[in-house]
């Protein structure tokens, strides 16, 4: 494994050597030099004779991931996560871009309350925080947020990330607004008249005495929401799909030439049912629920077949006070930027289900292309956000060690492979665990 011979210039060029370069988007080498210049990736002709150099031997360098599915809780409930702590949780996984979903208390419904959190992260500046906003003001689902106004000002996402608006009216016309400038609607896709579970319902939940969450209740809305983009032609990003139903509908929209896109999370690709050993350990609760096998075998059809374009988080901090209070009373949600690299590298890459180049591309290039940002590429000239990881060696998941204030996570423990080492971001070096970790 390669050693970081680092000079502690601010600001300095950097030399990233002997490394293993995965760029799907562009030029990939088996090993090779990269170069990085006023924060741009350069020819090794434009870096001066003094940068930092560092050596990547055994080491896999690739664009920063792209997570399009991150709750900061900034504004109004710092006390899970922070714009601080989720960016240098989102470093620390290999995550250079995020988007913050909007619903902070008060939620992101206008311009100024945009700005001020898209301000903010870039005082910070360890990673690009892409603000989404509210379709609906207050996210009350009774009148459109100012949506118009967002996209003026630079807004590149909407969601109602929580729930979904029941007003299928309001989704048109929120889509007919999105569709003028190809901004995606972000879509949690719940059916609220039908939520009363906790988990899947299925035959872990009636071992466990607790009420279950049927999969019509997301497969519902999926279809209404695919129906709406294809007659407003909005591009139209389903979140977090955890059903086989959700591979059938997906498939056939992309068949249809809907604007369809859609993510998977690691949770649900690897995790089902039957893993939820307790009533008492929340750290498995999440909405949508992990499910059954069958759901969870349709999911990586998807992810192997290109039905499923992206693998994103759904980052969801929580105090441990409010995860300690089992599945009834717990709130739903599990972290994942500090392990979501590594999680999918073991559970698809080592098994055979993907490649490396192809799961770069689900986790860095097909975002950056759904959200039209300038990142998943590390060719000569972009922006210089990139990744340097470990694969070969193995090392266990410790919560203990994460920077997110949430440690709620059901893969403490586990040994994976895929360890972030090094990230840049806008040529900078924004976490190196060699000196940062805590």
């Amino acid at each position: 494994m390669g050693l970081f011979h680092r000079k502690e210039k601010t600001d300095a060029d950097i030399v990233i050597r002997n490394v293993n370069i995965v760029n799907p988007a562009g030029e990939s080498r088996s090993v090779g030099d990269l170069f990085i210049h006023e924060g741009k990736m350069a020819a090794a002709s434009d870096v001066s004779t003094d940068a930092t150099e560092i050596d990547g031997t055994g080491l896999v360098a690739f664009p920063g991931l792209v997570d399009m599915h991150v709750h900061l809780r900034d504004p109004g409930q710092t006390e899970k996560e922070d714009l601080l702590s989720g960016s240098r949780a989102a470093a620390a996984g290999g995550v250079t871009t995020l988007v913050a979903m909007p619903n902070t208390t008060p939620p992101i419904d206008s311009v100024e309350k945009y700005r001020d959190v898209t301000e903010r992260a870039k005082k910070i500046g360890l990673v690009n925080v892409l603000q989404a906003g509210s379709i609906t003001r207050g996210m009350k689902g009774q009148e459109l947020s100012d949506i118009v106004q967002l996209m003026d000002a630079g807004c590149r996402a909407f969601s109602e990330d929580g729930k979904s608006v029941m007003d299928s009216g309001l989704v048109r016309d929120a889509m007919r607004l999105t569709a003028e400038n190809q901004v995606p609607i972000l879509a949690h896709c719940e059916e609220a008249n039908l939520v009363r579970g906790v988990m899947n319902a299925g035959d872990r939940a009636r071992d466990l005495g607790l009420p279950g969450i049927t999969n019509a209740v997301e497969n519902i809305i999926e279809y209404r929401d695919i129906e709406l983009s294809r007659e407003t032609w909005a591009p139209l990003h389903l979140c977090h799909c955890s059903t086989a139903e959700s591979y059938e509908l997906v498939k056939m929209a992309k068949e249809k030439g809907i604007r369809v896109t859609a993510e998977v999370c690691p949770h649900h690709f690897i995790l089902t049912e039957e893993d939820i050993r307790t009533a008492d350990d929340a750290n498995y609760k999440m909405n949508p629920p992990v499910r059954s096998r069958r759901d969870r075998d349709a999911l990586l059809k998807g992810l192997t077949d290109g039905t499923f374009d992206v693998i994103s988080t759904d980052h969801a901090p929580h105090t441990a006070a409010e995860k300690s209070k089992g599945f009834m009373e717990s709130p739903f949600g599990i972290v994942g930027l500090e392990t979501s690299f590594a999680l999918s590298y073991t559970y698809l890459v080592r098994k055979g289900l993907l490649t490396l180049p192809q799961l770069i591309e689900k986790m860095s290039v097909n975002p950056a292309r759904i959200l039209k940002v300038d990142a998943g590429d590390i060719s000569v000239g972009k922006t210089a956000d990139l990744v340097l990881a470990d694969i070969d060696n193995p090392y266990t998941i410790d919560p203990a060690l994460f920077f997110s204030k949430g440690k709620n996570t059901p893969f403490g423990g586990m040994e994976v492979y895929g360890k972030v080492l090094l990230t840049v971001h806008d040529g900078k070096v924004v976490f190196d665990r060699n000196r940062d970790l805590k």
